[in-house]
């Protein structure tokens, strides 16, 4: 694919648009949210942690004083933190117009507050009951988008859908930490084929952030940081362009354009074989569907 120098300065104003940015407390959806508040969009910050959330909000405020942007909590390991971020959300806003599913985590083995596996009921399932909440909203947006973003490592994935929380095989914390990556793609290309179905909007698209220096990596990973790295403004990239892109459509997936998309300006990129896998997609819909009670 030919290479591109798409940058954050080619992003047009987003006044009168409501985004929702989540784990923008930190990192590449602290980033996010920073560009869609300077470009003037009205930003929801939703974070587990509020007054960590509330000092981007001033560090925001402080650079950018007449940005319209707001911290609520929301704790995607909690199905019912979410649906009280969504209720709440709904009775403030008419319109989404940006939904950014940024958050991740990635961290030992844990159980949710409902029973699932740490990464995969954070990562995927929490972001498929907050999509579900407010998909209604997205589609009455003109023009709306729901951003996925997944990782290089979904390449790695070996998601077994008969254990989805690992109550049969050997914990491996990279591998799950994978899977929940591969089911944020699984999710994101089932959603755009349902969608497109009923006329398309909102648009879905998805993302990765390459190898971006963040508050996720720990020991040998970190180190190598020095080697591999890129800033969390370049990793955010690839998010604000599945977001704002005029040219993207539906399903397109965006990632750094350099080595092995590692770092470097946002281009199309492709996912693995096995994320285009329409009949898994399907089945883990349906699973997710019954895990969380959230019906499309």
């Amino acid at each position: 694919m030919s290479k591109t120098s798409w940058n954050a300065e080619q992003i047009p104003s987003q006044k009168g648009r409501v985004s929702i940015v989540t784990g923008s407390s930190s990192g590449i959806g602290k980033e996010t949210a920073k560009v869609l508040a300077q470009k003037q969009s009205t930003v929801v910050l939703a974070v587990r942690n509020v007054p960590k959330g509330e000092k981007v909000a001033e560090d925001i405020r402080a650079d950018y004083p007449d940005v319209d942007i707001s911290v609520m909590q929301m704790d995607l390991s909690s199905l019912r933190s979410v649906q009280e971020f969504s209720s709440k959300f709904l009775a403030n806003f008419d319109r989404l117009d940006l939904l950014i599913n940024n958050a991740g985590v990635a961290c030992p083995y844990a159980e949710t507050e409902d029973g699932f596996e740490i990464l995969m009921g954070t990562n995927h399932l929490g972001h498929f009951a907050l999509v579900g909440h407010l998909l209604e909203t997205l589609k009455k947006t003109a023009n709306s988008r729901v951003v996925v973003v997944s990782a290089g490592a979904h390449k790695s994935s070996k998601l077994d859908l008969g254990d989805l929380n690992w109550g049969k095989r050997k914990y491996s914390n990279f591998t799950a930490y994978a899977d929940s990556k591969l089911a944020n793609l699984y999710f994101a290309y089932e959603l755009k084929r349902r969608l497109e179905s009923e006329g398309g909007n909102p648009m879905v698209t998805a993302a990765h952030p390459g190898w971006t220096t963040s508050e996720l990596q720990r020991g040998f990973v970190k180190f190598l940081n020095i080697f591999f790295g890129q800033s969390k403004e370049m990793g955010a990239l690839p998010t604000l362009r599945a977001a704002i892109d005029e040219s993207a459509s539906s399903g397109d997936f965006f990632g750094p354009q350099d080595f092995f998309e590692l770092h470097g300006a946002p281009i199309k990129v492709e996912s693995s074989k096995l994320s285009h896998d329409a009949s898994a997609a399907q089945k883990l819909w349906t699973l997710s569907e019954e895990l969380t009670g959230i019906k499309y």
